[in-house]
């Protein structure tokens, strides 16, 4: 394969990010095929004429049918709101394309497993957007907790807080939509989730909660009721016998990008904050207890692929460089090689950890994810 073709469909925040991926892949790595920016879909068509121009891509429509069956697109990017992951995803399986989905999957389990079902039956690749497992700072951590370096796991915490709904007067967006899934539970929750099944595997069950900080919000001249919850925290429990947290809000002041990883081991602790992207601290157990404390490991050349970027320690990767390495890891899947990506059967069991937190929350009672 010399050449990929690639459609786009939504140009969002998120399809920028996955734009910007198909841009710089070949540049960075080097190894995989050409990039065709093939086709750009937008819900109206001067919008995504303008996109098309501005991101590279020859072709455009207001019609993502279409697009997933022109017969020079090979792999479909869905960077739409969730309501539209299931019918799109599918649809493009069934036509022979590969999926790169972002994530969550769907709202409704049983769309998540039409996917997932889809994806099996057509042979072919389909991934979702679980960006933060490709950060160097990530692998390093799994490195670590492979040759056991603080030792047997016994607890973890993960917390995941932004603050672009804080504000009770931010009007009223999709997102607060009941169609839109639980909220912060699936908006966020499965990113951390997602590093629990990457580092330590899939859990045994889980105990939900979620609360509405604002019950309504300004919808122009009147005001809306919120469908959905805007903070939630979900305790896990593995099945080795260590204990999980995962907190996240979308409505805590001060927090831009926090994505923070607390691992505790009988030997030692690790710590990763998604807002210091290139810092991994440490701590080990062992020698004198004057000289015990966290160090900062700082990322660098010899923590992959960050070479592939920046030849030079302390320089920083920052976010749309994790969405390169991901486009990568999807094109090293489709060519048959080694991949670190999140398929559609791993994501419809981190899904089934997000609804029965859900349940849980409804019921009051700890709930089997599987």
């Amino acid at each position: 394969m010399d050449t990929i073709g690639v459609g786009l469909i939504g140009t969002g925040y998120m399809g920028k990010c996955h734009a910007l991926a198909w841009t710089g892949v070949k540049a960075v790595f080097g190894d995989k095929p050409a990039v065709r920016r093939v086709a750009l879909c937008e819900v109206e068509e001067s919008l995504a004429r303008r996109r098309a121009d501005e991101f590279g891509f020859e072709t455009s429509t207001s019609d993502w049918r279409s697009l997933v069956a022109n017969p020079e697109v090979d792999v479909v990017s869905i960077t739409t709101p969730n309501a539209w992951h299931a019918p799109m995803a599918v649809a493009a399986l069934e036509a022979g394309k590969h999926v790169w989905c972002e994530k969550p999957m769907a709202p409704a389990l049983a769309d998540a497993e039409r996917m997932a079902a889809a994806a099996r039956v057509s042979g072919r690749v389909a991934i979702l957007g679980y960006n933060y497992i490709q950060s160097p700072a990530i692998r390093y951590v799994a490195k670590l907790l492979e040759r056991r370096a603080i030792g047997p796991v016994t607890h973890f915490r993960i917390e995941m807080d932004e603050d672009y709904m804080a504000d009770a007067e931010a009007p009223f967006s999709w997102k607060s939509e009941k169609s839109a899934g639980y909220g912060a539970l699936d908006d966020f929750a499965v990113h951390p989730t997602s590093l629990v099944s990457t580092l330590f595997g899939l859990p045994a069950e889980a105990f939900g909660e979620m609360r509405k900080p604002y019950p309504d919000r300004p919808d122009g001249a009147s005001r809306r009721p919120v469908e959905n919850f805007d903070v939630a925290t979900v305790l896990l429990r593995m099945p080795n016998g260590a204990s999980g947290a995962i907190q996240v809000s979308r409505c805590a002041w001060g927090r831009k990008g926090r994505l923070q990883l607390q691992i505790f081991g009988a030997k030692g602790a690790i710590l990763f904050d998604q807002e210091r992207f290139n810092e991994v601290s440490v701590y080990l157990a062992q020698g004198s207890a004057e000289d015990q404390g966290f160090r900062t490991v700082l990322m660098g050349p010899a923590h992959p692929p960050y070479e592939r970027f920046i030849v030079a320690p302390g320089h920083q990767m920052g976010f749309n460089d994790l969405k390169i390495i991901e486009a990568h890891e999807l094109l090293n899947r489709i060519t048959g090689k080694p991949s670190l990506a999140i398929d559609f059967d791993t994501g419809l069991a981190i899904e089934r950890v997000i609804h029965a937190a859900a349940r849980s929350a409804t019921d009051g009672r700890w709930v089997a994810t599987a």
